[in-house]
């Protein structure tokens, strides 16, 4: 068999920023017999793949045909808006000139990659799959980068009801998704959720990593840790801050927070905590050191942003916690406070509540016996229903389905 599969934000573990899962879906399909042809931007790519204005490589099996689209973490709302629009339009014309495939999957976000993914199965007549990892254009209207009734939220609303209508297979990545997604007309037959995953393999419980205690001057600490994006919808710049000023009032010294990331909150997130000592900020740290992190906390946090679509989310943040067995921190109504209360994986506090942020790691803290219990039932969680190797199996069925019609 073979598939297109068009993704803007293509990154491999080896890269310094972006999610995996297009990459680990990639290698099961190459590990199961079938070609695979990613269509991405050269966003997250190494140099060689920014050679051309169009350049194609191999990464592990997978045929890489990279467009050279620029895109950042820092860039205004316009100036993604560009970008994007950028992608669809040199992606559609790349598409149409791959080999015709025997399914093609598109992979939102944005909203934009559905027109390529449209146009291949349109006119080389082949099944299309709709990924859906943010509600588009939901969630851009919630987070302020469009409005709800202006000329973009038109033509990409109705961009998303053409691809949900289209689509033999709709694959959204939370219960939140798929219900926003059968809301718009969808038939619940057509809607397959597949969360992003656990790797098991890479992310494991374990003791703390000596090298990051020393080189960090966490020797003694109780760390409390995020690693990831630090943008607008991250609640980080608005939570932490304060929780850390309270846990110093309150004498707590032993207590570190421990933040990795880099986006366009950070500056805000580095005057918000100018002056306390119990925050550490490492800004962008290249993925092969991220379990290293996860491993050395004590707890991990999943925190976003005051926006009802963001209870939607499946960040790959709580899951890389889960499989570091690890207790999980979240701030959000949805499904993933649902997962730690029901599991005993973690807790759950008010988002933009710092104080609340603080009880819980003082409580935690303060009862090693809770912790760790919670730190073992998160990996079992981990285990038990997000393993990478079953989400990706999952995948593959799924595509394979659908190509044989």
């Amino acid at each position: 068999m073979r598939i297109l599969y068009i993704y803007q934000f293509f990154a491999t573990p080896e890269s310094s920023l972006g999610l995996t899962r297009s990459y680990e879906f990639a290698r099961a399909l190459v590990d199961a017999g079938h070609e695979v042809t990613i269509l991405t931007s050269a966003s997250n790519l190494s140099e060689e793949f920014r050679r051309d204005f169009v350049t194609r490589g191999t990464v592990d099996g997978i045929d890489v045909r990279a467009v050279r689209v620029g895109y950042s973490n820092y860039m205004s709302h316009v100036r993604r808006i560009v970008s994007f629009a950028a992608f669809m339009l040199s992606s559609v014309w790349v598409a149409l000139r791959v080999p015709r495939p025997d399914v093609v999957v598109a992979s939102s976000t944005p909203i934009t990659v559905a027109l390529p993914g449209l146009a291949v199965a349109r006119l080389k007549r082949v099944p299309f799959v709709f990924e859906v990892q943010d509600l588009w254009p939901e969630a851009a209207i919630q987070m302020g980068a469009i409005t709800r009734h202006g000329p973009i939220a038109t033509i990409a609303k109705r961009l998303e009801r053409a691809a949900y209508r289209t689509a033999s297979a709709v694959v959204p990545v939370s219960p939140g998704m798929a219900a926003g997604v059968v809301a718009e007309g969808t038939a619940p037959s057509r809607v397959h959720m597949i969360p992003n995953f656990s790797d098991l393999d890479r992310f494991h419980p374990g003791p703390k990593d000596d090298a990051t205690l020393e080189r960090y001057g966490l020797v003694g600490k109780f760390v409390v840790g995020y690693t990831g994006a630090l943008g607008p919808s991250n609640a980080v710049h608005e939570q932490v801050p304060e929780a850390a000023r309270v846990l110093a009032q309150r004498g707590r010294n032993d207590i570190a927070f421990v933040i990795a990331g880099d986006g366009k909150s950070l500056p805000e997130l580095h005057s918000a905590t100018d002056g306390l000592d119990n925050v550490l900020l490492l800004g962008r740290v290249p993925k092969v050191e991220v379990p290293a992190l996860t491993r050395t906390a004590d707890v991990l946090m999943a925190l976003f942003g005051d926006k009802p679509i963001l209870a939607t989310n499946s960040p790959n943040k709580f899951f890389d916690a889960l499989a570091s067995g690890r207790p999980v921190i979240v701030n959000q109504p949805g499904w993933t406070r649902e997962l730690v209360e029901e599991s005993g994986a973690g807790l759950y506090v008010p988002v933009g509540d710092g104080v609340a942020l603080a009880d819980a790691i003082e409580a935690l803290a303060d009862d090693p016996v809770r912790t760790a219990a919670m730190g073992r039932a998160a990996r079992e969680l981990a285990e038990e229903r997000f393993g990478r190797d079953l989400q990706a199996g999952r995948m593959v069925a799924l595509l394979e389905r659908t190509a044989l019609g």
